[in-house]
Formats: C-alpha cells, sequence, structure tokens
C-alpha cells in the first residue's frame, strides 16, 4: 500500500516556501525587429521522476525569475519516488499548468528519454502525450535505474519515433565524457545520434546545464546545425536568478511561435554575464540593448564628441572600442557597458564633426562559437 508521505511531504514544502507574486518585471534583453525575445528554460524536474519539489514551485521560481517560457521534463523512465507517488505521467504537467496560467507563463509539455548508453539523454518539447514514451531498453524504472543488458537498437529509438509522431523537437542533453560513457565508447555524436539528425528526430543539443557551459556541445551545436539551449536542469529548489537561461526569438508568446522560434534555431543562451549564440542573433540582441546619444563638446579648446551608451538589457556588456579618433581615459579602448546604466566615450581632437562615426566593437562576453566573440560595428550618428 503507498504511503504518499512524498506527496504530503511536498504539499507542506509548498506551503512553507515563499509564495511568489505574479510574473517578476524583468526584461533580459529588449525586443527586437520583428520578435518577442522570450526568456526559458525548457530542463526542469519535481517529484514525478527524480526532482525533490513540487510542479507548482518550478513555476513559481519562473515567475520569480521573469521567465516567460518552460517545461518540466520528467524522466519518461525513471520514479524517484515509486511507492509514494501512483505513476502518472501527465499529472506534474496539469498540476503545473493551472499555476503557469495564472502567471502568464507558458509551459510547454516536454519529457526527458534517459538511458545510459548512445544516444544518452534527451528532451522531447511539444510532446501531446506522455504516455505514448516507450522504455523497453528499461529493467526497472522504479527507484533504481536499471537497464536491461541486451538492449535492441529498437528499443532505445522508440521513444524518439514516438516524438516524431507528435510532431516534437528533440534535444540533446549536456553530452559529457563523464558518468555516462563508458571507456570503449569515446564518440559522444555516435553513429546513433547521426541516424537521428538524418532522419530529422534530432534539432538541438544543451550548451549549457546548470551553471556549466559545454565546449563539446558547442561545437555540435555549430558542426551540425543545431539549435543552443541553456538549461537548469533543476532537480531542488533554485536560488533567485542562478539559473543560465535559453533566449527565444519568437514571432509571438505563443505555443506555436516558441515551436516555430526553436525549429528554426533562433535561440541564444545567458548564464553568468555570457550570451552565447550565432552571430546574427546575438548580435541582434546586443544592438537592441544599446541606446547611443551623441554630444558636441569643447573641452580647453578641443572639440570632443560625448557618446552616451545606455544598456537596457539585465547583462553587463565587457566591450573594447576602436575608433579612428582618440578614445579618452579607456586604455585598449576597455570598458563595461553596465545594465540598466549610462556609460559615457569620449573622443579627442575630433577637429572635425562628421555626420557619423562608428565604434568597432569586440565584446568579450558575447561568445559566437567556442573560439571567437562578438566583433561588430555601431554607426553613430553625430547631433
Amino acid at each position: 500500500m503507498k504511503t504518499k508521505l512524498i506527496t504530503l511531504a511536498c504539499l507542506v514544502l509548498c506551503a512553507v516556501a515563499p509564495i511568489y507574486g505574479q510574473k517578476a518585471d524583468v526584461r533580459w534583453f529588449p525586443e527586437v525587429p520583428g520578435y518577442k525575445v522570450l526568456a526559458g528554460d525548457f530542463h526542469m524536474h519535481t517529484v514525478f521522476s527524480d526532482g525533490h519539489v513540487w510542479p507548482t514551485l518550478r513555476v513559481q521560481e519562473a515567475a520569480r525569475d521573469g521567465l516567460d517560457v518552460i517545461a518540466i521534463t520528467e524522466h519518461t523512465d525513471y520514479e524517484g519516488y515509486a511507492d509514494d507517488i501512483e505513476r502518472n505521467r501527465e499529472r506534474g504537467y496539469e498540476i503545473a499548468l493551472e499555476e503557469a496560467e495564472e502567471r502568464g507563463i507558458l509551459i510547454i509539455k516536454g519529457v526527458e528519454i534517459s538511458p545510459r548508453v548512445a544516444p544518452y539523454h534527451n528532451n522531447v518539447l511539444f510532446a501531446t502525450d506522455l504516455d505514448a514514451f516507450p522504455y523497453g531498453y528499461m529493467k526497472d524504472s522504479e527507484g533504481t535505474f536499471g537497464m536491461k543488458d541486451n538492449i535492441k537498437e529498437s528499443e532505445l529509438l522508440a521513444p524518439f519515433e514516438a516524438a516524431e509522431k507528435q510532431g516534437a523537437f528533440v534535444f540533446y542533453n549536456h553530452p559529457s565524457y563523464g558518468w555516462w560513457v563508458p571507456s570503449d565508447d569515446r564518440e559522444l555524436f555516435t553513429d546513433i545520434h547521426q541516424d537521428l539528425l538524418d532522419k530529422g528526430l534530432l534539432g538541438g543539443v544543451e550548451v549549457v546545464n546548470g551553471g556549466r557551459y559545454n565546449v563539446i556541445a558547442h561545437r555540435m551545436a555549430m558542426k551540425y546545425n543545431l539549435t543552443m539551449f541553456g538549461n537548469s536542469d533543476a532537480h531542488w529548489g533554485l536560488p533567485e536568478n542562478s539559473r543560465p537561461i535559453t533566449i527565444v526569438l519568437a514571432k509571438d508568446k505563443t505555443q506555436e511561435g516558441v515551436k516555430e522560434a526553436i525549429f528554426n534555431r533562433r535561440t541564444a543562451v545567458y548564464s553568468k554575464n555570457m550570451l552565447i549564440g550565432r552571430n546574427d542573433d546575438v548580435e541582434t540582441l546586443f544592438k537592441a540593448s544599446l541606446d547611443v546619444t551623441t554630444k558636441k563638446i569643447n573641452a580647453k579648446n578641443r572639440p570632443q564628441l560625448q557618446i552616451d551608451i545606455y544598456n537596457k538589457s539585465a547583462m553587463d556588456f565587457e566591450v573594447n572600442f576602436k575608433t579612428d579618433f582618440i578614445l579618452d581615459a579607456l586604455p585598449l579602448g576597455k570598458t563595461i557597458l553596465k545594465s540598466k546604466e549610462t556609460t559615457t566615450v569620449l573622443l579627442d581632437a575630433v577637429w572635425e564633426y562628421p555626420a557619423s562615426t562608428t565604434l568597432s566593437v569586440e565584446v568579450q562576453n558575447i561568445v559566437v562559437s567556442p573560439d571567437e566573440h562578438l566583433v561588430t560595428e555601431l554607426v553613430v550618428p553625430v547631433k
């Protein structure tokens, strides 16, 4: 007879945990032409698999952190509290959905497929039927993670085929040489991954998991043209603003809008004051974050140009500027454009004011490949 102790403990936890109000008025990045810029976390767990919190708390945390969209992705093949919670794959989503609707947060129906052999762990987003994901490769999924000794490839592929039937999106979670890859399997992107990619069943990869940037995953994203994700993979409660965030450039804030953006790779990753993504996307986010104004001034009979740069984003940008004029008091042109602050840059000895001037910018904490940061230009009108 099941004791329901975990369920009761979770209900108590929700009663004593901080109850956050409506969605925080946080704009991680301002909107860009043609798109809503949404903040999301697409990999989290609750007591309905191997997490330790109730689904409503995941929504409350998301509201506190100013997120627009989340997915709670329970392991389809693992029950952490099988003696205490009756298996119901849809139940955690149903509980979270009501809370999310009250707080103006989109919640995507998802699941984690998690064998410890290739193709390893993958998340499914935009699922329609969580009960339709088979896990025939498991010997025991209740309280222990026991896989069969002899697993057929068809058993490993079956949940991905279920995702395809539902029109869902699949991304590869936290590729690692750590706990799941045996010594005789050196490839993290294996033949089975290539097969999934060729069949259109694999579309993304988790470049940041928790607080860890994964250079292997970033190289995969570049090589195989995969959508990039940065997610918390939360199992316990999350401290405020501690999670990485997937930035989604969506045509609108709807399930279909987010789905279209993810399928078309319009995402970037924000983590620890670092922005990671494809050059065009992160350049757009950077430029949209800045309001630039100019003023002609005179300092001891030397004409100068004062450039005021207001950073509208929640991120500090670490920049190096270059210009045809003298950058006053900025060794190597180095400065920080702090969040929600105005930074003043002085160009000295501007003997003849042009109609506009160009600042070449290297943004040290915007990463466009594992080996490159963003290099761009700001064309500044002179008024």
